[in-house]
């Protein structure tokens, strides 16, 4: 299934969710920042990875922490 900035295939890494057109893990991102590095710092590591897409990715944590409807159906 492609999310826009985020497919999920079984035929990519397991099923493991990975940016749009790489192999590089969405946790990847997550794991960058909360080690206090950028996000310019991720995107030179992983210069397969668009910057929108990585920011789209962001976008949408934000959008599904910051919601109360999603955190209810997702975390409740």
């Amino acid at each position: 299934m492609n999310y826009g900035a985020i497919n999920i295939d079984i035929e990519t890494m397991g099923g493991t969710p990975v940016f749009t057109g790489t192999r590089v893990p969405i946790q990847a991102l997550f794991d960058y920042i909360e080690t206090g590095e950028t996000l310019d710092e991720f995107l030179e590591n992983f210069p397969s990875v668009k910057k929108e897409f990585a920011i789209q990715v962001l976008e949408m944590a934000k959008k599904t922490l910051t919601t109360e409807k999603i955190l209810n159906e997702n975390f409740a």
